[in-house]
């Protein structure tokens, strides 16, 4: 019997998605003994912060990647879009899963569409792009930080602290909540995050009977997408402060990406779209982000970092 313990953050949404692995990972053998190992990483720990002032998303990933580089995990379940696009080294993102859906929720117990919301409301979020995004859309509206778990964020909107939040649609369809949802809003021109809604999963590089069992959860479509978005930020180096996007589909066998830099008041908005064929997904993220620099993404980074 092979045993396979998998590191996971604690909260409800890094639990589904964990054992969405572990029930796809019994699908391919029953006689695996899968135990999780449940950790509180950094980004759980400093809830009062916005995460861009004390090292951005990937800080709800590092703790789980040390517990496998140090033996005491053999997999690590995260959410793509936490994940640094830097490659963790003596670790492979061995398997990623079929992608839900990605794109942004928006939430309210008043307004019916962010069109709705009158200039000056409040809306929650963490998260610069969809910040830049919004502002873009209405310049006058007021961001406030929104942090915790998705209950915790549920709870904020409805006590009135805000007038709207932002979440990831996804996870809001994996807690059965997506009822809440008041308007989905489109890829074009609200382009969602670097992996949004695809779940990674990690393991040591050298470990072939793990890995080799992981791969047969690869979804290839989903991993061609992501490769792309991945891609743009490679040549970006953009960091947790700079609102940056990339989403790419398959269509008609065709993939075709989309992204975008922002400054943080939303005055600023670069955009570019690129279509190939899946199997240069890499190359294409890689054009995406030299048309960006090209048209003065650089700038917008080193200014929305200062």
């Amino acid at each position: 019997m092979m045993k396979i313990r998998i590191a996971t953050r604690k909260s409800p949404l890094a639990l589904w998605q964990t054992n969405f692995v572990k029930e796809a990972l019994l699908q391919l053998d029953d006689s695996l003994d899968i135990v999780f190992i449940e950790l509180t990483t950094q980004g759980d720990r400093e809830q009062s912060i916005p995460l861009a002032d004390i090292g951005g998303k990937s800080l709800f990933v590092k703790e789980l990647q040390r517990a496998v580089l140090d033996g005491d995990a053999d997999i690590a379940v995260h959410s793509i879009k936490d994940m640094s696009v830097q490659d963790c080294d003596g670790l492979t993102l061995a398997a990623i899963c079929k992608r839900d859906d990605a794109r942004d929720a928006f939430l309210s117990t008043q307004y019916a569409s962010i069109e709705a919301l009158p200039s000056s409301a409040v809306v929650g979020t963490s998260s610069p792009r969809r910040a830049s995004l919004l502002k873009s859309l209405k310049p006058a509206l007021q961001t406030k930080m929104l942090r915790g778990n998705v209950g915790t964020r549920l709870r904020k909107l409805d006590d009135g602290e805000y007038d709207a939040i932002i979440l990831a649609t996804a996870g809001l369809n994996r807690l059965g909540l997506d009822h809440r949802i008041t308007q989905h809003l489109p890829v074009k021109p609200f382009i969602p995050a670097i992996g949004q809604a695809a779940i990674g999963i990690e393991c040591r590089s050298e470990n072939d009977a793990v890995l080799d069992l992981l791969k047969q959860l690869q979804h290839q479509s989903t991993s061609d997408c992501v490769t792309a978005e991945r891609a743009v930020n490679k040549v970006l180096n953009g960091d947790c402060h700079t609102p940056v996007a990339a989403h790419a589909e398959i269509i008609n066998g065709q993939l075709s990406l989309h992204a975008m830099v922002g400054s943080l008041d939303g005055k600023t908005i670069l955009t570019t779209q690129i279509s190939g064929l899946p199997e240069a997904a890499a190359n294409l993220g890689k054009q995406c982000g030299k048309v960006l620099l090209e048209k003065g993404a650089d700038k917008v980074i080193h200014e929305n970092a200062q």
